[in-house]
Formats: C-alpha cells, sequence, structure tokens
C-alpha cells in the first residue's frame, strides 16, 4: 500500500549547531534524527534542543534552521524541502540550528509545535473547501478528535488517521484503473465529482501546492544542479487543479501539470505523436529551446513520469492536510 510507505517515509539528518552560537569547548558534534517526510521541522527540537542544551549561550531561543546559509521555511512539510533544496539527493542531509537570531525578515514567526498544528488545521480546512466548496465538516469535528488527528500526523500513526479521516468527508479521486467497475457508484468519488447524463465526463477539484524552482543554465545531471541562494528561486502556486476525466482519456500527471505550467509542458506534449513516429524540425522544435523545458517532477521523493494516472497520485502521495505538494525542476526559457 503506497500511502503506508509515505507515512513511513523518513530524511535521516545531521544537525549542526551553528558555530557563532557554540558557547563550549569542544563543540558538540553533530546530532542525527530522522526526519518523518511528512512531518515539519519544528517538531524535532524537542529530540535537538537536550542534546545542544550544555552548548548553548544564555540568551531566550528562538529556533530556526537553514541549509547551506538558506532559512529553511518551517511550514513547509520536510519532505518536500527535501526535494526542492536537493535536486541530487543528500543523505545525510546536512542542517544548521540556530537558537538565536531569528531571520524575522525571510521566515514568518514560529511558536514551536502551536504554530505548526495551526498551519495544518488551517491548510486541512483550505483543502476541504476546495473540494467541497466549503470547510465544515473540518469545523464541526470535535475538539478531541482534531487533536487526535493532529497527534496521529505528529506520531505517523496511520490507524488513527484512517480512522478520523473519513470524518472530514473529502472522499477519493476514483481510480482510473477501476472506474469502469464502479462508474455507476457515487460513493467512491471526491466531493464535487460528477458524471454528467451522457456518463461522458466527470470533473473534480484537486488542492495542490506546485513549487517551481528555475534554473538559468541547462544540464545533465542532477548533481550538477546549482545550489538554491534565495527562496526568490522558487515560485510558488497554491492552485487547484481541475480533475477533468473524458471516457476513453486517462487524465494523467502530465494534463495536470500542464493546466498549471503550460509553457513548460505543452509543446512537449502535443509533439510527442504516435510511438515511432519520425520527428522533424519545425517552428514548435525551435521555440522549445526558447520557452524553457520542465526538467524533473518530484513526488514524495519519486522521480514521477508523467504518463501516471493523476488519480493515483492523488490516492497515494497526498500528504495528511489533503494537499499534493509537487517540487518541480525547470530550466527558464531563453530571453
Amino acid at each position: 500500500m503506497a500511502v503506508k510507505y509515505v507515512w513511513e517515509g523518513a530524511i535521516p539528518l545531521q544537525i549542526h549547531l551553528h558555530k557563532s552560537e557554540v558557547a563550549s569547548h569542544p563543540p558538540p558534534p553533530p546530532a542525527l534524527v530522522l526526519a518523518p517526510r511528512i512531518g515539519y521541522l519544528p517538531l524535532l527540537v524537542h529530540l535537538i534542543k537536550p542534546y545542544f542544551k550544555d552548548s548553548l549561550p544564555p540568551g531566550e531561543d528562538s529556533i530556526w534552521f537553514d541549509y547551506k546559509g538558506l532559512p529553511l521555511k518551517w511550514y513547509i512539510p520536510t519532505g518536500v524541502l527535501f526535494d526542492l533544496l536537493c535536486a541530487e539527493p543528500e543523505r545525510p542531509w546536512n542542517l544548521t540550528i540556530h537558537f538565536r537570531g531569528y531571520p524575522s525578515n525571510v521566515l514568518i514567526p514560529c511558536e514551536g509545535e502551536d504554530s505548526v498544528k495551526w498551519n495544518f488545521v488551517n491548510s486541512l480546512k483550505e483543502a476541504a473547501y476546495i473540494i467541497n466548496g466549503n470547510c465544515k465538516n473540518v469545523m464541526n469535528m470535535s475538539q478531541s478528535d482534531q487533536e487526535d488527528l493532529w497527534t496521529s500526523v505528529m506520531n505517523g500513526d496511520l490507524d488513527t488517521y484512517t480512522r478520523l479521516s473519513p470524518k472530514i468527508k473529502m472522499g477519493n479521486i476514483e481510480d482510473e484503473f477501476s472506474r469502469k467497475a464502479s462508474v455507476s457508484s457515487p460513493q467512491s468519488r471526491q466531493g464535487g465529482t460528477e458524471i454528467d447524463v451522457a456518463g461522458q465526463v466527470k470533473t473534480a477539484r484537486v488542492p495542490v501546492r506546485l513549487y517551481v524552482r528555475s534554473v538559468s543554465k541547462d544540464f545533465e545531471n542532477l548533481e550538477d544542479v546549482p545550489e538554491m541562494d534565495t527562496w526568490d528561486e522558487i515560485s510558488y502556486l497554491n492552485r487547484p487543479v481541475q480533475f477533468l476525466r473524458k471516457e476513453g482519456k486517462c487524465f494523467t500527471l502530465r494534463d495536470a501539470i500542464e493546466s498549471l505550467l503550460p509553457e513548460y509542458i505543452r509543446d512537449r506534449a502535443q509533439r510527442s505523436g504516435e510511438e515511432g513516429e519520425q520527428r522533424t524540425t519545425d517552428a514548435s522544435d525551435v521555440s522549445q529551446e526558447t520557452r524553457g523545458e520542465l526538467k524533473l517532477v518530484r513526488i514524495q521523493g519519486i522521480e514521477m513520469k508523467l504518463e501516471i494516472p493523476f488519480s493515483w497520485v492523488v490516492n497515494n502521495l497526498m500528504n495528511p492536510e489533503f494537499y499534493l505538494h509537487i517540487s518541480v525542476l525547470v530550466k527558464e526559457p531563453q530571453r
């Protein structure tokens, strides 16, 4: 079951205390932590702080992390940060922890677990509104159920999450492989999914967070991708995908990304042609060189093939707050 692997996914971290904050001699060795992919960096502080507490200078804590000098946005899931910033996966992932000097000009304030929980619940409400047109099912959850749902995410407890999440009534997108067998069963469809009278078209809205990293120079190997110096290199799209299926045609990941980034994928899709078809150099080929190119699509650490059914991606690789996080690497168009 792919969902089980998503929940069990983790990234080995090697956490260094920033040298300006080392108040002991010798300096402490780095801490080794296994970080859940679906978790958030501030939720690791209770494991890391005791390790470094005897090396810290006096003062009030304002904890944040950086990767090669880039402050890490705490509200982005750890796995998404890793996929986005490490084109060539780095294991262990070397991060630096700071207990002083919070960069308020780059990061929004974080009050530990409370801030992360607020961010999670807010995202859950946004997803519910996209899928169902309202968020009343989230708002109507009892306080104990909401607490238990959040605790299940923090602890990686898929069984408890699976028991509680149906109360939000988000539903599932009907799997492309089984839709013919279940075409008459509306219960399995995501909120807002319908079949028209002729049974030809079905639609649904899928919450997607797309992170687009742009590089100016082309590259052959992922290790040649330059380091990211600023968050300005990332375009962030918080936009639903209108899941549109026509009878006899599979709605793929390519279709979904094309709806979000048509300038990087449309020409390639149109020119794919029939298998074995001879390609010729024409105006559209020339335009591809100047338009830019989609180099990498990564979801939950997987380098995705664009032909995979989007329904499978959504039902298996979505994060617990019902958002699908997609990291893409693109080569900027030539000017």
